[in-house]
C-alpha cells in the first residue's frame, strides 16, 4: 500500500470512529440526560425510557455500535485490500 492509500485508509478508519463515538454520545448523554424529561412520558419494561437510557440502553447501544465498526471496517479493509 503506497502512502496516499495510507493515508486515504487512516482518514476513513478515523472518521467511522468519530461518528460511531457522535452516535454513542447521542445516545448516552442526550437521551440519558437531555431528553430525560421527554423520554421518561414513554415506558419500556416497566421502567421509563430516559432512565433505562441512563441506566442500560446507553450500553446495549455501545455494543451494538461495536458490532457495526467491526462490519464497516471489513469494508474499508476490502476497499484499500489491507483484508485478512
Amino acid at each position: 500500500m503506497n502512502q496516499e492509500a495510507a493515508n486515504a485508509y487512516w482518514k476513513e478508519n478515523i472518521a467511522t470512529i468519530l461518528k460511531l463515538l457522535a452516535i454513542w454520545f447521542i445516545v448516552s448523554f442526550g437521551c440519558g440526560i437531555i431528553f430525560m424529561e421527554e423520554l421518561n412520558a414513554i415506558e419500556f419494561g416497566g421502567y421509563k425510557l430516559g432512565f433505562w437510557f441512563a441506566q442500560q440502553g446507553s450500553m446495549y447501544i455501545f455494543v451494538i455500535l461495536i458490532f457495526v465498526y467491526a462490519k464497516l471496517m471489513e469494508r474499508i479493509e476490502e476497499k484499500y485490500d489491507v483484508n485478512e
